[in-house]
């Protein structure tokens, strides 16, 4: 697949068919991930694959403790959004909301699917030592960049899951991770069901002139 054509058509997808993504396949996702590049060469990054019936584990511990502690999808903003970025905000809800169930609350239905991973078969939980200070979350992000992209050329749909975040300590001790090591983001990996219609959707990107400045 073109590299411009999988940047242009990828997108977040929020319903998944059941079918498995093999090891295989899984292996070759994640060959082509880790060859994003990072700051001296460092790769900050561990990955964990989870899939079958440890992914269902993780999935029921993460609504249960989100449900318990009231832990909602924010933009983590340090005060009040300006107005233009909340209506990037609300051009998602408007792109979600017509197709979810009648009487479904669009924040439960992200926040509940955040901590399933929205049905999908796999997940990647991707985790940075905390030897390292914020300023390698760049290079997190290059990682995550290259996975989702990869994984559309590779015939697979992704949505990244912020979420999981507020539940560090339970996904290190569920999945015997290092104590050393902080959860940065998951994403969530699968067939995306082409019959959804919310995956049919795409929240409209804001032009150029709104986040380019030009310095000649």
């Amino acid at each position: 697949m073109d590299l411009t054509e999988a940047m242009k058509e990828r997108r977040s997808t929020r319903a998944f068919l059941e079918k498995p993504v093999t090891r295989e396949v899984m292996e070759r996702l994640l060959y082509l991930a880790t060859q994003a590049p990072s700051a001296i060469n460092l790769q900050p990054w561990e990955l964990a694959v989870v899939s079958g019936e440890e992914k269902k584990r993780l999935s029921r511990l993460l609504v249960k403790r989100m449900k318990e502690r009231n832990i909602s999808c924010a933009p983590g903003a340090k005060k009040p959004l300006p107005e233009a970025f909340m209506d990037r905000q609300r051009g998602l809800l408007n792109t979600i909301q017509p197709h979810l169930p009648e009487d479904t609350v669009f924040q439960e239905f992200i926040n509940e699917g955040s901590c399933n991973f929205y049905g999908a078969p796999t997940a990647v939980i991707i985790s940075m030592d905390q030897v390292f200070s914020s300023a390698r979350l760049t290079d997190m992000g290059v990682l995550v960049g290259y996975l989702v992209l990869a994984a559309h050329g590779l015939g697979l749909s992704t949505c990244p899951i912020g979420l999981i975040t507020a539940f560090d300590e339970e996904i290190k001790e569920e999945l015997s991770l290092s104590d050393e090591m902080q959860v940065v983001i998951g994403v969530a990996i699968g067939y995306g069901d082409p019959d959804a219609p919310i995956n049919g959707g795409r929240s409209e990107r804001v032009p150029l002139q709104d986040v380019v400045k030009w310095r000649h």
